[in-house]
């Protein structure tokens, strides 16, 4: 929300998850206000997965609840705050139901799916991630951006076999096989290395998946992302981005200075450093340009009031109008 409101965006956040009864954002609408997860654990004795699935159920049974809350965003681009089950995503129906009744309201919804570049240090985390895409973006059924979270770490983990881009645009993944069977003695076998080929085969055969890279703390990585996530959901920049614009604003409209024009690999591996730097002082030169602004603009308007008051008064010229009564 904050990056949103610097970027002049009027945005509203509304918390999907029963189970998170400490958000570090306002909500506008909060499913806890019509379930909760510690309700459900106690009233119908089931675990926590389970209570979050129940909870999403009991959520698309009154749907009204979410649609009305709607209604009194207006016009605000709206961020919904879902759980983390897979479940939800990969054969669960409700949380595909509620937003497929959204879109019927003309909501444009992006679907965001987040995942942590951990999963890049190993071949096998990173098969079974790009699986659970796949499952979550045939199930969803909508316009689908996967993200790689934390990118900025990744740097600190072992040396990737292969470059960034490699795991980004999901190439050729028989180049991964001989480094998935080198991770354990088990995956060296005959009827493991079909299957491993099995599924490598599926992902490339299907040609969906692929991933976006972000790194929360750096703003054009923020603003990369989120001009993807515009163009799949088709939205057009409202007034409200137009009006006393920064250089982050700016750059929302300037595809040029956008995060694709680099390479990942060297952006956050091979140079991170070097970038880093190269936006802290291109920041710290904005922030002294405001500042030089804003003195100029408090000088002169205190330069008007001094002047005001530094004018001699008018003499008395001893004329007199009155006014003749009808």
């Amino acid at each position: 929300m904050e990056f949103m409101g610097a970027i002049g965006r009027q945005c509203s956040v509304v918390n999907l998850d029963p189970a998170n009864d400490r958000t570090n954002y306002d909500c506008a609408l909060d499913i806890r206000n019509l379930v909760t997860l510690e309700e459900i654990m106690s009233d119908d004795r089931l675990g926590p997965n389970g209570g979050i699935l129940y909870a999403l159920e009991e959520l698309e049974h009154n749907i009204e609840w979410l649609e009305n809350g709607l209604k009194e965003l207006g016009e605000d681009y709206v961020l919904f705050d879902c759980p983390g089950q897979v479940e939800l995503y990969t054969h669960h129906t409700s949380l595909r139901n509620i937003f497929y009744r959204l879109q019927k309201l003309g909501y444009r919804l992006v679907a965001v799916h987040l995942s942590d570049c951990f999963c890049l240090t190993q071949p096998s985390l990173y098969v079974s991630n790009l699986l659970l895409a796949l499952r979550a973006m045939l199930q969803m059924d909508l316009p689908h951006i996967n993200v790689l979270t934390k990118i900025d770490k990744i740097s600190s983990y072992d040396p990737l076999p292969f470059r960034l881009d490699f795991y980004t645009e999901v190439q050729d993944l028989s180049y991964l096989i001989p480094v998935l069977e080198a991770e354990s003695p088990a995956m060296r076998s005959e009827k493991f290395g079909r299957l491993n080929q099995a599924v490598a085969d599926l992902i490339e055969q299907f040609g969906l998946v692929s991933f976006e890279v972000l790194a929360v703390e750096n703003k054009k990585s923020m603003m990369h992302l989120l001009r993807v996530i515009d163009r799949a959901g088709g939205y057009v920049f409202g007034a409200a981005e137009g009006s006393n614009d920064t250089i982050w604003q700016v750059a929302m409209r300037n595809e040029s200075s956008l995060l694709d024009v680099q390479d990942v690999h060297e952006r956050w591996i091979e140079s991170k450093d070097f970038y880093d730097e190269l936006e802290r002082k291109e920041e710290e030169e904005q922030d002294r340009i405001r500042q030089a602004q804003a003195e100029a603009a408090a000088e002169a308007s205190g330069d008007g009031v001094l002047d005001a008051l530094s004018r001699p008064p008018v003499p008395d010229s001893g004329i007199r109008v009155a006014r003749k009564k009808k």
